[in-house]
């Protein structure tokens, strides 16, 4: 199906982006504030990076790799990462709607979700397509 692989790659080099940018100035620096003025926690920094980085890195697999794996393989890979990725976007929707969180340090410098909320839609169309490719 052409919508799932166009998806994945999407997804997946956009996610992946987003985790390497955290590493650089003045995305890092947001990031941290972000993390700090939410509450929660010195962990989240490193698991939200790492997060990003390897859902991305898992997604851009399906699509470059999609020949040496079985479909079922495909698909339980595709259905993970896209599951953590729900899970983050919906964590970015918190941190943007978290009234300690200053809109200098979102994207866009803006108060509303707009981000988190178009990838978690992408994301959810995306899982529902594997999961209905099951059926």
């Amino acid at each position: 199906m052409k919508q799932i692989h166009f998806l994945a790659a999407f997804l997946g080099v956009s996610i992946f982006v987003f985790g390497i940018l955290k590493f650089i100035d003045p995305f890092r620096s947001w990031y941290q504030t972000q993390i700090s003025s939410s509450g929660l926690g010195t962990a989240a920094y490193w698991l939200g990076i790492i997060g990003e980085i390897g859902v991305g890195a898992m997604l851009l697999l399906t699509v470059i790799n999609r020949e040496k794996f079985s479909p079922g393989n495909l698909r339980f890979i595709g259905i993970t990462s896209t599951s953590l990725l729900v899970f983050m976007m919906a964590t970015g929707i918190y941190v943007h709607l978290h009234p300690g969180v200053p809109a200098a340090v979102l994207p866009l410098k803006i108060k509303p979700p707009y981000i988190p909320a178009f990838f978690l839609l992408a994301a959810l169309i995306h899982l529902r397509l594997l999961i209905r490719q099951i059926k």
